[in-house]
């Protein structure tokens, strides 16, 4: 019986649905860099990625769901990340800005995922594409902000 695959053809055990979410990170974090660099309508970008060949095998709701809601709340994700970052949000380097947005989104956007996967799918993300340690940042941020908007889940009680 063929084992699942994960990205770089290990095996992990993981379903094709957690694949499909991944690669629709990646198409994101892809997006919001590209919407950083170049503005252009969200429409536009969405349609482009939806059409790009790495899209095929992707979840293109979550990914229309991420690119939508990031795109729609960018001053209020900066405005939290303000908060947990020593850094500015307007002086972020572009990947690990964009891979915040996604990480902050889903801590607060998505309670059925754990926070444990959010944070290990931003660092994954800004490892693969960031600078040499923006993935330690993305965890030291993405960390304090778990602490704050998942407490109970992170065995802390609410604030």
């Amino acid at each position: 019986m063929p084992r699942p695959v994960r990205e770089g053809g290990e095996s992990r055990g993981r379903d094709p649905g957690h694949r499909a979410r991944s690669l629709a990170r990646r198409l994101a974090l892809q997006a919001f860099y590209q919407i950083q660099i170049n503005p252009r309508p969200v429409g536009d970008v969405q349609a482009q990625f939806a059409a790009d060949r790495e899209a095929e095998g992707a979840d293109l709701a979550y990914f229309n769901e991420l690119l939508t809601a990031v795109a729609e709340r960018r001053e209020a994700l900066d405005a939290k990340l303000a908060g947990y970052s020593e850094i500015p949000p307007n002086e972020l380097d572009p990947v690990e800005h964009a891979v915040l947005w996604l990480g902050l989104h889903e801590l607060m956007d998505h309670p059925e995922l754990p926070y444990r996967v959010a944070l290990a799918e931003a660092v994954l993300l800004a490892r693969k594409f960031g600078a040499t340690d923006g993935h330690k940042f993305v965890n030291a941020v993405l960390d304090r902000a778990a602490r704050e908007l998942r407490p109970l889940e992170y065995g802390q009680p609410p604030t």
